[in-house]
């Protein structure tokens, strides 16, 4: 759009003829003819008028041709009155449609104005010829002016940005896009013209007459900004080029940021490009050009710079597919002259600029290197290397090495590099990779060196405006991946301007208080850019992209494919319609639906490289081209060019880039938000995305303006507009869109006197003559007019209206006028027709008479006496002399009548003196008044001097204060800064994560592997470990045959060595027992006073003990009581704390209430403000009506001092009311300050109630812990007896035990041996059981199979028919896509079953192990069995039934067929049911997911259960063989016991008289063994106190844990609301932490999963040994039924491409509705079946769990009590100091707040007393007013002819001084503006402290709560600490005690064995030697040990001592 200054006047092309608009003509043609829109496919729409309405059709009439034609009622658009013709802001349409739109534009652009507004945009229309609105004078023209004030310009919104970033000290954007060819990159030239115009920081010379259109631009006056304009001509010939639409297209989207200091001069500016478009500098389209640097370099360059540079001729370049086309006005020569001036002025040095060209050059020759193939093999060759040659001399390379990178690159396979031989496909692409990546790097270089060009670091910018120059929304037939950018771009863009025009709208809505439901309109744009750039959940178009980049197998069809999957039900995304559709996706963006074609995506995501190259590159001789390539190298990993370009003549498959890196990498790239390190592979999806990401965020914290560029045709002629093509980019470029969001509130606004002047009219009598209101009288006038109230808002200023509102007004008022008119004309016409007829009337008397005076002449002129007469009268005399006295009379009647007039004006003048003087007398006297009221005016300026000087001073102080906050907001904004660093720190521990995440899953895979081969190694050693097993068993059985020989032998031996020594020791006894036999008795009389001794101090101790459980007794009373007391403390403790709280809430509430009066306080202040500004406005109109009729009486100046009174006392009043009410605001502030104070003390009396609490509580526990100590005690001593009297029990439970073992040992080999034979028996049954089961399932499956089959066929004919009927079926589309999604979920339930399938033969696999390995678990195993029989069952039903429902399918099928023509009728009304159908069918899924999830759930819970079940089985069993193994061996000892007491009473029938001292010592014995169990019951008696007393200390303890259980639920409700009001604060940092810990779990499950696969290899390693042949077995099954199963899966998914065309009508999904109920029903009895073998299983759980729990010991729960204890204090600390940070951060706040709260008053008060100031010069001004009033009136009586000048003088003055009135009044207004918005800051400040205030006590609270809580765990720490080491302390001392017992015993046993020998020595040796014997025999059956007590003992000694006796005597 290059635009050349022409003589034509500027004006004609900027403002409108409003003479032409307002054509009363036209506006009665339209609203006679009712003009609407109707659609036109040659002009868009057409005028037509409405003739006549039938039903939904209207017959119209073509305005133009007069035709007629039946169009919809939908399709006829409203028309606008012409009053809005060509109109400059289209937002005032009243009809807001398209339509309307394209008309204004289309008249608006014939009339040769191309700029328009719209709303916020500014829309321009390409004139394709050159206009003259971009001179100096029109800059001049713009400069200082408002958007309003001038016509739509680029210009006005430069000026108005520019103005904006001055006063608001805020960042401005300009968004200029559009199509190629619509004039943004002339805008944008526009636009920086502009601004370094109006900003340059330099003034020169003013005669810059330059045209801006000329080749060399404006040359502004600083080099800053001539640089700057200068960088254009640079930037366009490198990155512009010629295209079908557009000659001069910029190729790339560029962000200028022009940076501004703070006086608003340019200081520097900022270039960054977006979407360089590489790929023109290799290929280009017919009739196209590349890049313009490369025309320009070969006509321009000289001969010298040609050889340097080895150029050719234009057609030598493969790369210049159309060889030389020039651009027709422009030169190639001359553009590259000023290029180089440009490079010059922007210092760019001699070598830059040739470097620079090189590179271009070598890009040109990258082309015209030629590969060809060799004859016997695919490689590449390259036949003649001197293009070669001069390429690697302009860049600095070796040419072999580059030959050799290209031809046979090296490439890393493992550890090493390889060289891989290129074929001629893969060699051409990397060389135009190369050449595509040279000319973008020099591109970005080149920016980089502009920008450092015009960055200038002296002077620091203080705000900057930016100019976004980018391509606009595109639409062509098929769409690539730049179309996606440039259009997520647009999205982005247009979500922006949503958001913007929202919040403007919403501002103006509340500025003039109108009531609207604010909607955010871009958020309507969200789904849309969710679909594009989302990273996940599910991934977005991006993420995906990004994904298959990654995999090496991934094609642009696995790419769709996943897409597809993924975003398939999206809103916005749509599959093709038909299998013939080019395009692979749609995206429904806001301007329409957009195909996308994913062809080579993935190549143009990823832009591979060849490394070969770029190393060498990098390594160049010539520095530029180095460091161009250096970030090649270090920064950007590329992906592998050589393992995925294989060859161009293969399919796509092979062409599709992979990764070889991806083994090798770290890192991952996936998604946005993921900022990648260095080393990582860069997507360019991934750059654009993050770059677009940058630009958003500069754009939002901007204030942005918006420029659409409009094409007018695609032929470039000037006055031409196609009216589809400006629509559809009208709707591409966002205008339509902005429309809608117009049309949604109240688009049309008119101030109150235009629209009371424009339609008072319509209500002629509703508004009185008095003076009114605008805005009363708009509402009367709007309650004449009865319009809906909906229609209209009233606000403060105007009224606002929705679209159509007005166009009906303009018809209602033309219908007025017109009437009003006709009726006026026909007055007029009747007025002329009467005078017309008098006249007529005069005319036809006259002429009677002149008929008369004819007749008479005729008669007369024949006689002669007649004729006689006329000759002799004219001499006579006597005619003259009446004729002369006739002239006297006239003479004399006038003098009288001058006489008379002269004397009335003498009277008169006598009068007017008479009262001039009168008038001088009053005006003497006002003077003097006026002169005292002067003095008191001077007086009163005096005071207000001072109060002047006074506010002046507040005013510096408030500055600074200002200047202060200023100070406190830059710290503010440090930490701002600091903590985006933090975030940002966050980030990157986030990629690290996602880093270790994929590490991790890479790591998962590798694991899998290796547990497959595990697997099969296992199966390996398995079958070896059989074999071992068996040679193994013949092997023992071997050992244990020759074992048990050898021990039968040794046995026999030892009996005879035995025999024989036994023997010798008896004679050796006998002879030395009669020795000893005295002594012995001597010893047991010693004994026996021991003994006796003994029982005494066992009776004392008794005593004590029982003394000592009295006392505890009545202790453990007391603890009772106290305890009591303490909980009912507690309770009332509790209770008082609730009442204080309700205290609280019902002060807040009073807070509440008080804050509301505050608020009706203030309404009233502003209701009385009100009140004064009318009683003001009255009074002036008072004063102005006083001040006209001053001049008349008097008695009116006593009016007028009556009423300045009057206004004197209402000011009064009004003064006093403002006391009143100031009084009233701080009764409430101090009000409000004593509750705060009341609230506190409360707080600080629960406190202490608080800390009273705790320290009782404490005391308390001290008590509970010296009962427990004492209990501890005595459990000590009651252990100490025990262990005393078990220490003899433990002796003969050992002996007896040693003797039992053996035999059960055996016993039990054989049981087991049977039962492992009839455990294997019932497996293998079982397997077979399922065998059978397998082969009736593959029935089944073989039967599904055949019905598939058979539907599959039905299902092709159906096909052939739905063809047939594919017109028909169109229609019904959307119904087929909802039954197609219904069809898709009865697939995954299909597959969910099958999943069961799987799961349940699992289950079977696990039961075969189990069975295998615990051999006790038969009865669980037969459970489980029966419980996979049933789910067996159910699921063989479930198949029936589907295969039930395909046949009712199919049946129903054949009969909606016939249906269909019915259906055809019918299809509105289907419609609807369709649409509740989906919703009953959406509410039914979530009702059958939420089922499934629970069923699913269930069976976890039941699986989990059975397994519990079956341990708990095995424990018990396990339990119920030990008590059956310990009743056995109690059966044993007790048959010994028999055998012993029989030898005993044999022993004593043969003793014999002897032994007197014998029956003594048993007599002795008997009375010993009396008091022993005496002492025995006594030790009971205490057993069973000390066990009460141990149940007395457990119900304590019970008692003691419920008050904690009882604290802790409080504690943690408490922490639940503080969480919730937590949340609420740090969400961010939740979600932050949320993806850590899902990071982290994702690692930990990882690491878990790792660990339990090592545990599984351990047990299998285990279990190697208990395997056989039945778990082959079952291995083989499984694998066929796996293999079975995936047969059914791909039958399954071949049978849903043909079954996904079956169900077209909704009946149908009736009858599948029916059927899943079914299913549900079913689903639920299962359900319920597993929910009672839930419960059953939980109950034998609960019951184990209880025997287990009162087993166990209690140490180790002990020590996880306190591990997580420790783990809570551990994560309450955290909290704790999490919620110690939020107070700092809250007490910051409330500071600020408080900051702003005074800062807000003193404006307040400032803003007082200005408004006080202008109302005093304003009652200042008006004294002087009517001072000066009162000098002119004496003036004019005094001298009235004399200063006459003087006079006019002073009404000069007056008029000044009215105006200055006005602007006071004015100032004053906007004072009060500020004092209203000021009060509305001060509420929001005051609201917002006292929620502040909320959070900070409710903070406060929590932390109180959470210090307590840490309290009270770390107390129950140390409680359990205590008792762990008390339970320490206690096992010490038993462990010593046991010590103690078991030395005790053995010296007990010594002195049994040496009481046996002394016995033995004594009796005769056969009876003892065989008695000896056979009791050997007995104990030695079983070769284990027998412990003995010491009753049996002693009784056993005492037997043998009186058979020694008998034996001797």
């Amino acid at each position: 759009m290059s635009q050349r200054s022409g003589q034509d006047d500027p004006e004609r092309y900027l403002f409108v003829d409003r003479a032409v608009v307002y054509n009363p003509a036209t506006q009665a043609d339209w609203t006679a003819k009712k003009l609407v829109w109707i659609p036109s496919e040659r002009n868009g729409f057409e005028a037509a008028s409405i003739r006549e309405e039938r039903g939904d059709e209207v017959v119209v009439e073509l305005a133009e041709n007069g035709k007629k034609a039946v169009v919809n009622k939908d399709d006829i658009q409203k028309m606008n009155p012409p009053k809005f013709s060509k109109v400059e802001d289209m937002a005032e349409l009243t009809c807001l449609n398209e339509a309307s739109v394209l008309h204004n534009l289309k008249d608006r652009y014939y009339s040769g104005l191309i700029y328009t507004y719209s709303g916020l945009f500014c829309v321009v229309i390409n004139p394709y010829k050159n206009l003259p609105i971009y001179s100096e004078n029109i800059i001049e023209m713009y400069r200082g002016k408002k958007r309003h004030e001038m016509p739509p310009h680029i210009y006005a919104i430069s000026e108005s940005a520019y103005r904006c970033m001055l006063q608001d000290r805020e960042d401005q954007s300009i968004l200029c896009t559009g199509e190629s060819g619509a004039g943004k990159t002339e805008n944008t030239k526009k636009v920086i013209q502009y601004l370094a115009h109006v900003a340059s920081s330099h003034r020169g010379r003013k005669d810059h007459n330059i045209p801006p259109e000329s080749p060399k631009p404006v040359k502004p006056q600083g080099e800053l900004e001539r640089q700057l304009l200068q960088a254009n001509p640079i930037l366009e010939s490198f990155g512009n080029a010629k295209t079908v639409k557009n000659d001069n297209s910029s190729r790339f989207g560029k962000f200028i940021r022009i940076n501004f200091d703070v006086t608003g001069y340019i200081v520097g500016a900022n270039i960054e490009t977006y979407l360089l478009e590489k790929s023109r500098a290799i290929r280009q389209a017919k009739d196209e050009r590349t890049f313009h640097i490369f025309y320009q370099l070969l006509a321009g360059a000289g001969e010298h710079l040609k050889s340097d540079l080895l150029l050719e001729g234009f057609n030598n370049y493969r790369f210049l597919s159309n060889g030389n086309i020039p651009i027709p006005g422009q030169q190639d020569k001359d553009n590259f002259q000023e290029t180089m001036e440009a490079m010059h002025i922007m210092s760019f040095s001699h070598d830059e600029i040739l470097a620079m060209l090189k590179v271009v050059s070598s890009v040109l020759q990258f082309g015209n290197i030629i590969f060809k193939k060799e004859r016997n093999t695919d490689q590449a060759s390259m036949p003649e290397n001197t293009t070669a040659q001069k390429l690697c001399h302009l860049l600095g390379m070796n040419v072999m090495e580059f030959t050799r990178a290209i031809l046979s690159p090296r490439i890393k396979v493992g550890r090493d590099y390889v060289q891989k031989a290129q074929t001629k496909e893969q060699a051409d692409f990397a060389v135009e990779a190369l050449a595509k990546a040279m000319y973008e790097r020099l591109f970005r270089w080149l920016v980089h060196r502009i920008n450092r060009a015009l960055d200038r670091t002296k002077r620091q910018g203080a705000s900057f405006i930016g100019i976004l120059d980018i391509a606009g929304f595109e639409i062509f037939q098929l769409n690539s991946f730049e179309q996606l950018c440039i259009n997520y771009t647009n999205e982005k863009l247009q979500q922006l301007f949503n958001h913007t025009m929202f919040i403007l709208e919403q501002e103006e809505y509340q500025r003039e208080g109108i009531e609207w439901s604010f909607i955010d309109f871009g958020l309507d744009l969200q789904p849309c850019i969710d679909l594009i750039e989302r990273p996940a959940n599910p991934p977005g178009v991006l993420a995906l992209l990004d994904e298959e980049c990654w995999f090496p197998k991934a094609t642009d069809k696995t790419f769709v494919d996943k897409l597809t999957q993924e975003q398939g039900t999206h809103t916005k995304f749509q599959k093709p319609r038909q299998l013939k559709d080019k395009a692979d996706f749609c995206i429904i963006h806001y301007a329409g639906r957009v195909d996308y074609k994913a062809d080579e995506w993935l190549m143009k995501n990823m832009d591979p490289l060849n490394d070969n190259v770029a190393t060498l590159l990098h390594q160049s001789t010539d520095k530029f081209v180095a460091e161009l390539w250096k970030d090649e190298i270090q920064t950007i990993q590329r992906a592998s060019f050589y393992d995925n370009v294989t060859s161009l003549d293969e399919p796509e498959v092979d062409r599709i880039v992979g990764l070889d890196q991806v083994a090798g990498m770290n890192e991952t790239a996936f998604g946005s938000t993921y900022k990648t390190k260095k080393g990582m592979f860069r997507t360019v999806g991934q750059l654009y995305k993050e770059s677009l990401s940058k630009l958003m965020a500069t754009l939002r914290n901007t204030n942005p303006n918006f420029v659409r560029c409009i094409i007018p045709n695609h032929e470039k002629r000037a006055g031409k507009l196609e009216p589809h093509l400006v629509l559809d980019q009208l709707r591409c470029n966002g205008v339509l869109e902005g429309i809608r969001i117009c049309r949604q509130g109240f688009p049309n606004r008119i101030v109150f006197q235009e629209f009371r002047q424009r339609y008072e009219i319509l209500t002629p009598n509703a508004i009185p003559k008095a003076f009114m209101d605008g805005k009363q009288a708009c509402e009367r006038m709007i309650r004449a007019l009865e319009l809906d109230p909906n229609l209209f808002r009233i606000g403060q200023s105007k009224i606002f209206f929705r679209t159509g509102v007005l166009a009906h007004l303009e018809e209602e008022r033309d219908l007025k006028i017109t009437d009003i008119i006709i009726y006026f004309q026909s007055v007029c016409r009747g007025y002329l027709a009467r005078k017309a007829f008098a006249k007529k009337q005069q005319q036809l008397s006259a002429l009677k008479v002149l008929q008369r005076n004819c007749a008479a002449y005729l008669k007369l002129r024949h006689w002669q006496w007649w004729r006689l007469f006329t000759k002799v009268k004219p001499l006579l005399q006597v005619t003259r002399q009446e004729e002369e006295m006739q002239a006297k009379d006239e003479e004399l009647v006038k003098v009288k009548e001058r006489q008379l007039k002269v004397e009335n004006e003498l009277v008169e003048m006598e009068r007017k003196h008479q009262q001039l003087l009168e008038e001088k007398n009053i005006l003497a006297e006002q003077l003097q008044a006026e002169t005292e009221l002067f003095a008191e005016a001077e007086e009163m300026r005096a005071r207000l001097a001072a109060k002047k000087q006074e506010l002046e001073e507040i005013l510096h102080d408030l500055e600074s204060r200002v200047e202060e906050e200023e100070e406190r907001n830059q710290s503010m904004q440090n930490e701002k800064k600091k903590m985006q660093a933090h975030i940002q720190d966050l980030e990157e521990q986030l990629d690290e994560e996602e880093a270790a995440r994929q590490k991790l899953q890479l790591e998962k895979v590798t694991a899998e592997a290796k547990i497959k081969k595990m697997e099969e190694d296992i199966l390996q050693l398995e079958d070896q470990n059989s074999k071992f097993l068996k040679e193994k068993k013949l092997l023992d059985d071997r050992v244990t045959e020759m074992s048990s020989q050898l021990t039968e032998e040794e046995e026999k031996a030892k009996n005879l060595g035995k025999v024989k020594n036994k023997q010798e020791m008896m004679m050796v006894d006998l002879e030395e027992r009669l020795k000893k036999e005295e002594k012995t008795r001597q010893e047991l009389e010693k004994a026996k006073r021991k003994l006796d001794a003994e029982t005494t101090d066992l009776q004392e101790q008794i005593a004590e003990l029982q003394a000592q459980i009295e006392e505890l007794k009545v202790q453990l009373a007391k603890k009772e009581e106290e305890l009591q007391a303490s909980l009912a403390r507690n309770d009332e403790e509790t209770a008082q704390k609730n009442n204080a709280l309700k205290q609280v809430r019902e002060l807040q509430a009073q807070l509440a209430e008080l804050q509301e009066d505050l608020e009706s306080e203030k309404v009233f202040r502003c209701k009385a403000e009100k009140l004064k500004r009318d009683l003001g406005e009255e009074l002036e109109a008072l004063k102005t009506e006083l001040e006209d009729t001053l001049d008349t009486t008097a008695a009116q100046q006593e009016l007028r001092t009556k009423r300045e009174q009057e206004v004197v006392e209402l000011k009064k009043a009004i003064d006093e009311e403002l006391k009143n009410h100031e009084a009233q605001i701080q009764e409430m502030r101090q009000r409000h300050g004593t509750a705060l104070e009341e609230l506190s003390e409360q707080l600080d009396q629960a406190k202490r109630f608080k800390t009273n609490l705790e320290k009782n509580k404490q005391s308390l526990e001290n008590d509970n812990k010296e009962m427990s100590s004492e209990v501890k005690s005595l459990q000590q001593a009651k252990m100490d007896s025990e262990h005393k009297r078990k220490k003899l029990e433990g002796q003969l439970q050992e002996f007896m035990a040693r003797a039992t073992e053996g035999e059960r040992a055996k016993g039990e080999l054989a049981e087991r041996s049977h039962k492992l034979q009839a455990e294997l028996d019932n497996v293998s049954a079982l397997l077979e059981e399922a065998e059978k089961k397998g082969i009736k399932l593959a029935k089944d499956a073989g039967s599904l199979d055949s019905q598939l089959q058979d539907t599959q066929e039905l299902l092709q004919e159906e096909t052939r028919q739905k063809l047939n009927l594919s017109g028909r079926i169109r229609q019904l589309e959307e119904e087929k896509n909802t039954l197609l999604e219904q069809q898709e979920e009865d697939e995954e339930a299909r597959r969910n079953l099958e999943k069961q399938l799987q799961t349940l033969q699992a289950q079977l696999c696990d039961t075969k192990k189990k069975l295998d390995e615990d051999v006790g678990a038969m009865e669980g195993l037969e459970e489980v069995k029966r419980k996979l029989q049933k789910d067996m069952e159910l699921t063989a039903q479930r198949l029936e039934e589907k295969a039930m429902a395909m046949d009712k399918m199919e049946k129903t099928k054949t009969r909606l067929q016939q249906e269909l023509d019915d259906l055809m009728v019918d299809l509105d009304h289907q419609r609807q049911i369709v649409s509740n159908l989906e919703k009953k069918q959406k509410k039914f899924d979530q009702m059958l997911a939420e089922e499934k999830t629970i069923s699913a759930r269930y069976a976890e819970e039941r699986d989990r259960a059975e397994a519990e079940a079956r341990e708990k089985e095995t424990k018990a069993l396990s339990m119920t063989r030990a008590l059956e193994e310990a009743l056995e061996a109690k059966e044993e000892l007790e048959r010994l016991n028999k055998q012993l007491r029989t030898e005993m009473e044999d022993l004593m029938s043969s003793k014999d008289d002897v032994g007197k001292n014998v029956h003594e010592l048993e007599k002795s014995k008997r009375t010993l063994e009396q008091q022993v169990d005496e002492m025995r019951t006594q030790l009971e008696e205490l057993e069973d106190e000390l066990q009460a007393t141990e149940d007395a200390k457990l119900r304590l303890e019970v008692n003691m844990q419920a008050m904690k259980a009882q604290f802790d639920r409080d504690l943690q409700a408490r922490d639940e609301q503080g969480e919730e009001k937590k949340r609420a604060l740090v969400k961010q940092v939740r979600e932050m932490e949320a993806e850590l810990e899902d990071e982290r779990k994702q690692r930990a499950l990882a690491v878990a999963a790792k660990k339990k696969l090592e545990m599984d290899l351990n047990d299998l390693e285990g279990q190697i040994e208990a395997a056989n042949k039945a778990r082959d077995e079952a291995i083989k099954q499984l694998r066929k039924l796996q293999g079975q199963m995936k047969d059914y899966q791909r039958e399954l998914e071949e049978a849903r491409a043909c079954r996904d065309e079956i169900f077209t009508q909704s009946k149908e999904n009736e009858k599948k509705l029916k059927s899943l109920e079914a299913e549900i029903l079913q689903l639920q009895e299962d359900h319920a079946a597993s929910e009672r073998a839930r419960r059953h299983a939980e109950q034998e759980r609960d019951e184990l769990a209880d025997e287990i729990s009162n087993s166990a010991s209690g140490k180790s729960s002990l020590l996880d009590e306190k591990r997580r204890l420790e783990a809570r204090i551990s994560q309450l600390e955290e909290e704790l100091e999490e919620e110690q940070s939020n107070m700092e951060l809250l007490n910051d706040r409330f500071r600020k707040t408080n900051l702003q709260v005074e800062a807000l008053n003193t404006e307040l008060a400032g803003e007082r007393s200005a408004a006080q100031k202008s109302e005093n010069a304003r009652q200042q001004m008006e004294r002087q007013n009517k001072e000066l009033k009162t000098k002119l009136g004496e003036l004019e009586g005094a001298v009235k002819s004399k200063f006459k000048a003087s006079i006019t003088t002073l009404e000069a003055k007056i008029l000044q001084l009215e105006e200055q009135l006005e602007q006071e009044a004015k100032e004053r207004g906007a004072a009060n503006k500020i004092v209203r918005r000021t009060e509305k800051k001060l509420k929001e400040v005051a609201m917002q402290v006292e929620d502040e205030r909320r959070h900070a006590d409710q903070y406060k609270e929590q932390m109180e709560k959470a210090n307590s809580r840490m309290k009270q765990l770390k107390r129950q720490l140390e409680e359990a600490e205590e008792e762990a080491t008390r339970a320490n302390a206690s096992r010490r001392k038993l462990q010593r005690e046991l010590d103690d017992a078991t030395e005790a015993s053995e010296g007990l046993t010594r002195e049994v064995s040496s009481l046996k020998n002394r016995l033995r020595r004594g009796g005769p040796v056969s009876s003892f030697s065989s008695s000896s014997r056979s009791g050997r025999r007995n104990l030695n059956l079983d070769g284990a040990s027998v412990d003995l007590s010491d009753d049996d003992a002693d009784s056993r000694a005492s037997d043998l001592n009186d058979t020694q006796v008998s034996n001797v005597e």
